[in-house]
């Protein structure tokens, strides 16, 4: 258990608990919640929740229980993650929402990489402990297509293919309203929020972003978009449209309307990786693979479809 007591420094007076504990130790926002939500986290003598809102010079006093590292090797079987190509170098998932790419601080729930131990898949050893084989991720709120490095081989060539952008992500979105042009470039740097650690957004510190996009179909209140992504950025696409007041329809993070996610019932941004190209790292053969709308994205888009969710 480590324990911290210190008074509240100025800067973050009137700041949520866990948007400031995230600032000031240098801890998940996530992982902060749980802290206070567990009671771990007094001001004053007084345990705080995550959302009360902290006082200058109050006695912030945190009590951190410690946590064992993940082990990326646990096995944790994932209902629906669907493999959609495999061989001796590679293994390409469809993986659901609500699943994390690999293991983090803060993340207890299942994993791309505990789902294919979970299978009896090994996988590279190569990269940081939590995230060997992992050589891109998704969103844990983005559904759609992985490729994971089964060999030192294939994770080594995949991780140049992404940096050198030869590899193809494609991805399909519902976003609100009907962006104007119905087909274009975004081009503008992403990093870290300026006021919330927790997300992300156009800034001009940013890593360079692009993403292209065309409208396939326009809704009463929303359109379906096809997106390329040249970089790959965290949140990029959902940044980027935030940017252009075109939020993905159900992302209450980035603006998304509240009314609109009730009525098509979702719980997470309208965002799917549709597709993936990438030469193969052992033969240099061309691989492309397709997935289909989850149930979820599928019924959202039926309202959308028939106006009912305007």
């Amino acid at each position: 258990m480590t324990a911290r007591s210190l008074p509240v420094p100025d800067g973050l007076a009137g700041e949520r608990v866990d948007a400031a504990l995230a600032r000031l130790l240098g801890l998940s926002r996530t992982r902060a919640a749980e802290l206070a939500e567990a009671g771990y986290v007094v001001v004053d003598g007084r345990a705080v929740g995550k959302s009360d809102r902290l006082v200058a010079d109050a006695w912030l006093e945190v009590e951190i229980p410690d946590e064992r590292e993940p082990d990326p090797a646990t096995p944790t079987p994932v209902p629906g993650m669907a493999i959609r190509y495999d061989d001796d170098e590679v293994v390409v998932v469809d993986k659901p929402v609500g699943v994390a790419a690999h293991p983090s601080p803060g993340w207890t729930g299942p994993t791309v990489v505990g789902a294919l131990a979970a299978a009896g898949y090994r996988i590279a050893t190569s990269g940081a402990a939590e995230r060997q084989g992992i050589v891109h991720r998704l969103d844990v709120g983005t559904s759609g297509l992985m490729v994971v490095a089964k060999s030192e081989r294939a994770y080594t060539v995949l991780k140049r293919a992404f940096k050198e952008r030869t590899v193809d992500k494609v991805y399909h979105s519902v976003v609100q309203g009907h962006p104007e042009p119905t087909t274009g470039t975004i081009d503008a740097p992403v990093g870290r929020h300026p006021g919330a650690d927790y997300k992300f957004a156009v800034v001009a510190s940013g890593k360079p972003s692009v993403t292209h996009y065309e409208v396939l179909e326009m809704f009463p209140a929303a359109s379906l978009v096809e997106v390329h992504l040249e970089t790959g950025r965290t949140h990029q696409i959902r940044v980027h449209f935030s940017a252009l007041r075109h939020p993905c329809v159900g992302d209450l993070t980035y603006g998304a309307d509240p009314t609109l996610a009730r009525r098509t019932g979702l719980t997470r941004q309208w965002l799917h990786a549709m597709r993936l190209g990438f030469d193969h790292p052992a033969t240099g053969q061309r691989l492309e693979i397709a997935s289909e709308y989850p149930d979820d994205l599928a019924h959202a888009l039926e309202v959308l479809s028939s106006g009912t969710g305007r």
